[in-house]
């Protein structure tokens, strides 16, 4: 019915019930169902206080009111109307001396009224929640929190078309056994029985105010039970208005590994940036970019943006204009395209704007990608380093940053050693040049980056899987792209030349088993020669080209705190300037005859640890090249 309709059938309903409120007053108070004479002295009232009653009702806005959505405000209106109606009739029944009329006839008329009114309402929004759960599909789902947002989603899903709640679950012992909203509060371990019982299929998280850690406990509760779990958003979104409690999303990574991140030291953070030119290599990538966002936070004289590609750029510069608009920031961005190999570009882009700060991310990181171009990822990780630090340091830039990696620590693929010879072309600099401060700052995995397993896992998972992880025993640091980067911009504020930080990742995560929670949280289970009927299976594809099973942060045990709870400084050895440029010449005779071979020789010779045990599979074999690889003409 349209909305005007709705109105006027609730308008006609008062019409109706006042009368009957009256009557039923009479009725109370004289113990007879018809009391004729006491009916008659009154007769005008009943055609007078649905009037007065219609004309009060609407000036409350209780006719605006949306009954199936019917709360505390729009009873009070009614109970305020029935109040002023019983005045009303008193006044009325006192100026006009009606007789005989019993002084108790307002009070009961106005219980009965509270009645018809009010009751009718709720009656009616009662029965519309009734129709939703038994005539509308419908899915059961357990609310983990009874708190206030919990209270607050079972609410706002009962007015909804896709979930009625049918309990809470608290981890509050002083709660168990209580009701709350009409819905029961559970014990946590009768998680199992509830699911089973009710054939409940999702769990929703309202627990906006816990910590990561909290909800990693919480989620652990829920291991093995195959339901799909999601969770409202977390305070600060509620708060800001970005989003509201019924706004459901999937449990974050973040969420699920329990780590907390720590809140940043602002004076760190604004030490190497608070009105300085800043510039950012390798922009349009994971870490590049967030670092950029961050980076334009706290202000720079200007930001100068170095990618070489064109798209990654074009976005990032997109962004960071938009955001700034937001924020009424105003200082200059420059999105500048160019290769970190290119030393003559990245001269003149130094030079130019007098760069104050620099943050080198420009770097190939996939492992298999990188073993199997080996000469281009020598070129972009190496000689892209070394270029950007000597036109640094000649230029006197005050600050570098290098972005390494725990693959860098005893590496058994090409990527790992060309970051650690990276660092040690930065350690040799420090050691020679006092102007500018260089530093590398080292850390595993981040969440959500390009070619991170968390977004190839959920698109298996939706795909249907299989999932595949590379090895069982397989284990992996990880830590989320914002806290990373603020990590590297702090770690960098505290350098004094030569430093090698290392962030403190918590603990390894072994991979098989996030990818069996994934699946679980998911609402699936797991396909197992036990449970043949499963959703998705685990296939374990065999380890990629030189790819390790535990990674370390650490080449040796020479490790000291700083002023932040999680950088920590350590002190490796590194080779001298003669013998670093005695292998950079190697290397570039190499790249020049495109030798991966020998490129992979000199590595072995120059980083410690690192031992190239796999069978060359560069794609540009000297001698012979891989024939599956070979696209054929008909």
């Amino acid at each position: 019915m349209k909305r005007t309709y709705k109105r006027l059938v609730m308008v006609c309903s008062d019409i109706v019930a006042l009368p009957l409120a009256l009557w039923s007053g009479y009725a109370l108070r004289l113990s007879e169902l018809w009391p004729e004479p006491y009916l008659i002295a009154s007769s005008w009232l009943f055609l007078a206080l649905p009037i007065a009653g219609v004309y009060i009702f609407m000036r409350l806005g209780l006719y605006r009111a949306v009954v199936r959505f019917m709360g505390a405000q729009a009873i009070w209106a009614v109970v305020k109307g029935v109040m002023l109606l019983a005045l009303f009739l008193w006044a009325t029944a006192f100026i006009f001396k009606i007789e005989p009329f019993p002084r108790s006839v307002p009070i009961n008329f106005a219980l009965a009224a509270l009645v018809y009114v009010g009751g009718s309402r709720l009656l009616i929004r009662h029965y519309y929640h009734w129709l939703l759960k038994h005539y509308v599909n419908k899915d059961a789902v357990l609310i983990y929190g009874a708190g206030g947002a919990g209270v607050q989603l079972a609410t706002a899903l009962s007015d909804g078309k896709e979930y009625y709640p049918i309990g809470f679950i608290d981890d509050d012992k002083s709660l168990w056994g209580s009701t709350i909203k009409n819905l029961p509060v559970n014990d946590p371990g009768k998680i199992p029985n509830l699911l089973k019982g009710a054939n409940v299929k999702h769990v929703l998280l309202a627990v906006p105010n816990a910590s990561n850690k909290e909800r990693k406990k919480m989620l652990e509760r829920l291991d093995n039970c195959s339901v799909h779990v999601q969770t409202i958003p977390s305070m600060p979104e509620l708060l800001s208005g970005k989003a509201s409690i019924e706004q459901l999303r999937e449990v974050l990574i973040e969420e699920l590994l329990g780590r907390d991140p720590v809140p940043p030291m602002s004076s760190l953070l604004a030490k190497c940036i608070d009105g300085r030119i800043v510039m950012v290599t390798g922009a349009g990538g994971s870490i590049g970019s967030e670092l950029c966002r961050q980076v334009v936070q706290q202000q720079p004289k200007a930001l100068i943006l170095f990618e070489c590609n064109e798209y990654g750029l074009y976005r990032i510069e997109q962004e960071l204009v938009q955001f700034m608009g937001e924020s009424g920031l105003s200082f200059p961005i420059y999105a500048l395209l160019g290769s970190v190999v290119n030393r003559d570009r990245v001269n003149k882009v130094i030079k130019y704007f007098s760069v104050d700060t620099i943050y080198h991310a420009a770097a190939y990181k996939h492992v298999p990608i990188v073993e199997h171009n080996v000469v281009e990822g020598v070129t972009n990780n190496i000689i892209g380093t070394q270029v950007v630090a000597e036109e640094a340091a000649n230029a006197g830039v005050k600050h570098f940053i290098l972005i390494s990696t725990d693959k860098a620590v005893r590496p058994t693929n090409v990527m790992g050693a060309t970051k650690r010879f990276a660092e040690m072309i930065l350690q040799h600099l420090a050691s020679t040049n006092v102007r500018t401060v260089f530093s590398m700052v080292r850390f595993g995995n981040v969440l959500g980056s390009s070619g991170s397993v968390v977004p190839l896992f959920r698109k298996q998972i939706q795909d249907g899987g299989p999932i595949t992880v590379t090895h069982k025993d397989i284990t992996r640091f990880f830590m989320t792209i914002p806290e990373a980067a603020s990590l590297v911009i702090q770690a960098g504020s505290m350098a004094k030349g030569g430093d090698v930080f290392v962030l403190d990742m918590g603990e390894s995560v072994k991979i098989v088993d996030l990818a069996k929670r994934m699946v679980q949280l998911s609402g699936l289970e797991l396909k197992t020669k036990d449970n043949p009927d499963g959703d998705i299976e685990i296939k374990y594809s065999g380890l990629r080209p030189a790819e390790k099973l535990y990674e370390e942060l650490l080449v040796g045990d020479n490790v000291i705190g700083t002023d932040h709870s999680k950088i920590l400084r350590a002190t490796e050895a590194f080779l001298e300037g003669e013998k670093i440029y005695s292998y950079l010449t190697e290397m570039n005779n190499a790249i020049q005859s495109t030798d991966s071979d020998r490129l992979r020789r000199v590595l072995s010779d120059a980083v410690s640890g690192y031992q190239p045990h796999e069978k060359m599979v560069d794609h540009l074999l000297p001698k012979e090249r891989p024939q599956d690889n070979i696209i054929k003409l008909r």
